[in-house]
């Protein structure tokens, strides 16, 4: 499907699980490629933001792969290998494992995830070039209603 040829009535009518699946696809794609660029998998970033007492663990502690696998189920992807990825941070020398199977951040794997964290405007700023900020909220309220209207959750 092309929409350079469609007319408004055209594009109306077209199926939104076909384009938001196109789109979820060129995204992850596109993010993922600019990360490996950068020498990182986005799944590795994950694992730094979600043991990091500054970012989605405010708490604080350690977490086993089964563990941070739960609290990444509504991202993660079917290919991600959090066990891999763990151990790739782990002779980074950004993870460490304790005696019970659990990983926590070193102050290296801190360093590297807020360095990693200053390549996220850039890349989100690449995808939304020539979107207007005000038709990507609405496009977002749309999407968030498709969910709704289908019995999903948007909390």
């Amino acid at each position: 499907m092309t929409t350079e040829q469609l007319s408004d009535a055209e594009l109306a009518a077209q199926p939104a699980a076909y384009w938001t699946g196109v789109a979820y696809e060129s995204l992850i794609t596109f993010t993922r490629a600019r990360h490996a660029e950068l020498g990182f998998t986005q799944p590795q970033f994950w694992l730094l933001r979600n043991l990091s007492k500054n970012d989605l663990l405010p708490a604080g502690g350690g977490m086993t792969v089964p563990e941070l696998r739960q609290a990444m189920s509504s991202y993660l992807r079917a290919e991600d290998d959090l066990a891999g990825e763990a151990e790739i941070l782990l002779e980074r020398g950004w993870l460490t494992r304790d005696g019970e199977g659990r990983l926590w951040i070193t102050e290296a794997g801190e360093e590297g995830r807020v360095s990693l964290k200053q390549h996220a405007p850039a890349i989100r700023a690449r995808m939304h070039e020539d979107i207007d900020e005000a038709d990507y909220v609405t496009t977002l309220k749309v999407l968030r209603q498709l969910i709704r209207n289908t019995g999903g959750s948007v909390d």
